[in-house]
């Protein structure tokens, strides 16, 4: 059995051979017919074009084999579950540079020596990066952001740097774009999302409200807590199973700061929020609880005549020998 192996392997390597030498006496025959008639420009021409013809041919299947190879990335990357937008990157990126070893293999083909090819990408390179270094800085962000998913098309966030915020609508190469609650656009450049501080709203499935309200520093703490729970109860986006509480924040120069704290599913935030304040003000009007403003009282101090005030009205009459008088005036 081994014997019929070794010599079925002989027999083999013969043919090769003897297809090498056939091909071989064909390609130097036609080189010679070339000649006799063309003369050693003709032999020149026909050389080229033969090159050129294997050169398109590489071309035509190697473009060919990457459709193929492409189709099959695909299918891996549906299987994989892998985001769209990153999914997307890479099939360009393997396209770009699966496409760009073709066109090399097809120009080698044609007589033009690989250094001098790898000399003019190195320049063309390095010139290309010298004057795109802004753009290449924020596509090396977005690599950076499809790889690391901070955030995902969807999601709502604040970028710290700038103070934009609003929901991813598309991850670009170059750009990600923000739509606004008001409905505009917004494009951040990838370089700054990837080197600044980043707030995903909606990376949780739920967000706590806080509602700050100001309350004079005689009132019942009781019956404010009260109230506010009360709103909290008719709001219809509150998840009741989690905390809802009162708490007491701050205390200013005026007032009491309250902070009314509950639970909302990220993309009715918004609507809870701006339904709760109103709600706070008929709330607080309807129990008699007050909400304080600032006022400034102004102290005139009167050292020798009294003067009239605007309109005529006099301060009062007051002697000059007791001293200087302090009176005080509200405004």
């Amino acid at each position: 059995m081994n014997g019929r192996i070794l010599l079925t392997s002989t027999e083999t390597a013969t043919a090769v051979e003897a297809a090498q030498e056939i091909k071989d006496d064909v390609v130097s025959n036609t080189k010679q017919v070339i000649y006799d008639y063309l003369g050693k420009k003709g032999l020149l021409i026909s050389d080229f074009l033969f090159n050129l013809l294997i050169a398109a041919i590489i071309l035509f299947v190697g473009f060919k084999i990457i459709k193929y190879i492409l189709k099959i990335l695909n299918k891996l990357f549906v299987k994989s579950k892998m985001d769209v937008t990153l999914k997307t990157f890479l099939n360009s990126a393997a396209n770009i540079a699966m496409k760009i070893l073709v066109i090399f293999l097809a120009v080698t083909q044609l007589g033009v020596a690989s250094s001098t090819i790898v000399a003019l990408l190195g320049s063309a390179t390095l010139a290309i990066g010298l004057s795109l270094q802004g753009s290449l800085a924020n596509i090396a962000g977005g690599v950076v952001l499809l790889f690391i998913k901070p955030f995902r098309v969807g999601d709502y966030i604040l970028e710290e740097g700038t103070g934009k915020e609003g929901t991813v609508k598309a991850i670009g190469i170059i750009y990600t774009e923000l739509v606004t609650a008001d409905k505009k656009a917004v494009m951040i450049p990838n370089g700054n999302l990837a080197n600044s501080s980043i707030t995903n709203m909606t990376h949780e499935h739920k967000r706590r409200m806080e509602l700050n309200v100001g309350i004079s520093y005689g009132q019942d703490i009781a019956k404010v807590r009260k109230a506010l729970l009360m709103v909290a109860k008719r709001e219809k986006y509150c998840l009741h199973d989690d905390l809802v509480n009162v708490v007491v924040l701050e205390f200013q120069d005026s007032s009491i700061i309250v902070q009314l704290r509950y639970w909302v599913e990220p993309q009715y935030y918004w609507e809870a929020r701006f339904r709760s304040l109103e709600d706070i003000i008929v709330t607080f009007e309807e129990e008699g609880i007050s909400i304080p403003y600032n006022q400034l009282d102004v102290h005139l101090e009167l050292q020798d005549n009294p003067e009239k005030l605007s309109g005529g009205r006099l301060l009062g009459h007051h002697d000059p020998d007791q001293g200087p008088e302090r009176r005080k005036v509200r405004i």
